[in-house]
């Protein structure tokens, strides 16, 4: 009975810290006031029409996607942004969230009376329409790595993990902790799950502004209606929340205190939620039925009315904008220009006291390295992969089997085509490696949560283990099959060129998929240029024009097999070639085009492109990001 009440007693006391842990999670650092004052944002599209068109404009002209757009959030509030597809909710979004670039954005946006800074940049969510995840991560794994990467070194690492559970406590995610988060081939967690967990990466760091867009997009109702209501809890917490919807039930409309209605980037409406249908009924729109304030609202903004008098769409557009100039423009620059006590609360020393990066480059590189790690594991060690490799190797060693000096066309045949495999295996492995990471980087990146060459040099590291077994075992299998040179030391010279040349070939797929961020032409770019340096590698041709033999010197298959060569051979070395005559091993075409000499030259010529490519793909990776305020 005692041993019980024990039990009892220190289940109470847990409970009672995770209530204090809730509790002080759901209250905001400092609130926020977020203020934005003919806000318009335009991007340069081309002009109409063609060259033969004489008559039609080809001059660059300037689309407006928001037009004075005006209004104001503070703590303890939940604007909702409504509008047809193309009215310029997102762009508004994104660009309240300080991520938009690439067009020309005018007006004041505010936090606190202040622009945006990394004082801000801390205490700011961004919550994406897609769910932007590591599909083969569990849900806990998701929150912790996610929390060691944005909390702040003031923390100690165990505490963070405890701030991701109290997260995945707040949200519901208890009981799917260790469920993966799946993909449309993969099956995890469910939809609604997916964008709590987004949700959670995001208040990890207690926002207290949180901006989402479509959070409710392709959920049914009972989980949209979570949703908001985990977010109307996180509004009475102090937070200000900001969100896009598409077409909200009845029950989740009436949840919002501010509705900013917009179409085609012109303000309709805004002002409280519960007054919008007396609003438009005032200015002569009311629905003949009764419906969803959403519905009603999304026909107004296409432009449809239920009223016979107001027909035209165009006119109705008009009307409504006219409206809201005449009625409610005054009244939302009136709340915007007035002050609020708790604006003034970030002092000047925010952005001296908040570094620009919340954790050290060492810090950066092991989490994301082990979080690599953990989500390509499937892929690094796929069966498909080794069992690709070792097929090849063991063909190629019964192909070649016992081959001696004395076939010598057969030797140098399976050195060139070590190389030739050994270039594209790893190039096409490399060239997915960043176009598939791009959405990830974007989102990382733009929430200032580590340095580009931490995310960088962790994919290099992570990705060199299974690089570099690979061939190992390759080159073990058909160097012995195959009979060359039973010498350690040329042993060694090999496996070190083949090892080399796939460094080479890896980072050289890494910049190619970095600058061009497309899969499909990423692929075929890669395949144009390994069959160019196949081509002038020296084996095919051995009398190249000189007009166009410079391009032997940009090919890594040329510096790989001169490499392999000299593995294998040396100047004033002898091999029968026929008729009992024996021939100088340097005087064989396909080595005599190469040459046995400048083994130090081609060594480094691999070593410089080895830092080279990886050199062009970390510079077009700086372009990721770059649009966004923070970075």
């Amino acid at each position: 009975m005692e041993h019980e009440m024990v039990d009892i007693e220190a289940q109470c006391e847990q409970h009672s810290n995770e209530q204090e842990s809730f509790a002080l999670f759901k209250k905001a650092n400092r609130p926020v006031t977020l203020k934005f004052d003919k806000v318009e944002y335009s991007v340069k599209i081309g002009g109409g029409g063609g060259r033969l068109m004489k008559n039609k404009s080809t001059k660059t002209e300037e689309k407006q996607i928001l037009k004075s757009v005006s209004g104001s959030v503070f703590p303890g509030e939940m604007l909702a942004m409504l509008g047809p597809s193309g009215s310029g909710k997102t762009t508004l979004l994104t660009a309240l969230g300080g991520r938009l670039g690439g067009g020309h954005l005018r007006g004041s946006i505010t936090y606190n009376d202040k622009p945006y800074s990394t004082a801000m940049n801390r205490q700011t969510g961004f919550v994406t329409q897609d769910d932007v995840l590591y599909p083969h991560l569990t849900v806990t794994e998701t929150l912790v790595y996610t929390a060691l990467l944005r909390l702040p070194n003031t923390m100690p690492k165990q505490e963070k993990v405890e701030h991701a559970q109290a997260v995945m406590t707040q949200l519901g995610l208890t009981r799917c902790k260790d469920s993966i988060i799946g993909h449309p081939m993969l099956r995890g967690i469910s939809g609604g799950e997916r964008k709590r967990v987004s949700i959670g990466q995001e208040m990890l760091i207690n926002p207290s502004l949180l901006f989402l867009d479509e959070p409710t997009s392709g959920l049914d109702s009972t989980t949209a209606q979570r949703i908001v209501s985990t977010l109307w809890e996180l509004v009475n917490g102090g937070r200000t929340v900001v969100m896009t919807i598409h077409q909200p039930s009845s029950r989740l409309f009436y949840m919002f205190h501010k509705v900013l209605l917009l179409s085609e980037g012109n303000p309709l409406y805004f002002g409280k939620g519960n007054e919008v249908m007396a609003y438009f009924e005032s200015v002569g729109y009311m629905p003949q039925v009764a419906m969803n304030p959403s519905d009603f609202l999304l026909d107004l903004a296409n432009g449809i009315s239920t009223d016979e008098s107001h027909d035209d769409v165009v006119s109705t557009k008009e009307n409504l904008v006219a409206a809201y100039r005449t009625n409610l423009s005054e009244k939302v620059k009136g709340e915007v220009l007035k002050k609020y006590e708790h604006a003034h609360l970030q002092d000047k020393t925010d952005d001296k006291k908040f570094g620009r990066w919340p954790t050290t480059w060492w810090q950066q590189f092991s989490v994301l390295l082990q979080r690599g790690l953990k989500e390509r594991k499937h892929e690094s060690f796929s069966k498909l992969k080794i069992g690709q490799v070792l097929f090849v190797a063991f063909l190629a060693g019964l192909l070649w089997w016992r081959s001696d000096i004395s076939n010598l066309q057969d030797q140098t045949g399976l050195l060139f085509f070590s190389t030739g495999f050994w270039g594209f295996f790893p190039l096409f492995q490399a060239i997915f490696t960043f176009p598939q990471e791009r959405l990830m980087l974007e989102k990382e990146r733009a929430s200032g949560m580590y340095r580009l060459s931490s995310f960088f040099m962790s994919r290099i590291v992570g990705d060199l283990p299974m690089e570099l077994v690979l061939p190992t075992i390759f080159v073990i299998i058909t160097y012995f099959m195959a009979g060359f040179k039973e010498s350690a030391v040329s042993f060694i010279y090999y496996l070190f060129t083949i090892l080399l040349s796939v460094l080479v070939a890896q980072g050289l797929g890494l910049a190619i998929g970095a600058v061009v961020m497309s899969l499909k032409s990423a692929t075929v770019l890669g395949s144009v240029i390994m069959l160019g340096f196949l081509l002038v590698g020296g084996f095919y041709v051995q009398h190249v024009p000189a007009f166009i033999a410079w391009l032997k010197y940009l090919s890594v298959s040329w510096y790989t097999f001169k490499l392999a060569l000299g593995s294998q051979y040396k100047h004033g070395q002898t091999y029968p070639c026929g008729n009992g005559k024996i021939c100088l091993v340097e005087d064989f075409p396909s080595i005599n085009q190469i040459g046995l000499g400048d083994q130090g030259i081609a060594f480094v010529a691999l070593l410089l492109m080895v830092v080279g490519y990886r050199l062009i793909a970390y510079l077009a990776l700086m372009r990721i990001g770059v649009h966004s305020k923070k970075n």
